[in-house]
């Protein structure tokens, strides 16, 4: 897959449809902008819906609060 677009004379990026089609990207998802070297990473931002029951199972033993600081 090799899509390209332009920046508008807003800055606005249309992201190509084969693109959002794949990702699965919908109208007024939320996204991050992460600089990598010369270019730029584009992440969709999670709603709590889906960060919900990401730790479930996670192991606690040894966790640090703010008591143990210096």
């Amino acid at each position: 897959m090799n899509a390209t677009t332009k920046l508008s004379e807003k800055f606005q990026i249309s992201i190509p449809k084969e693109v959002r089609e794949r990702q699965g990207w919908k109208a007024g998802q939320e996204f991050a902008f992460i600089p990598q070297g010369k270019g730029v990473m584009l992440v969709p931002v999670p709603t709590l819906d889906e960060l919900r029951g990401i730790a479930k199972g996670a192991n606690s033993d040894g966790y640090r609060d703010r008591n143990d600081r210096y």
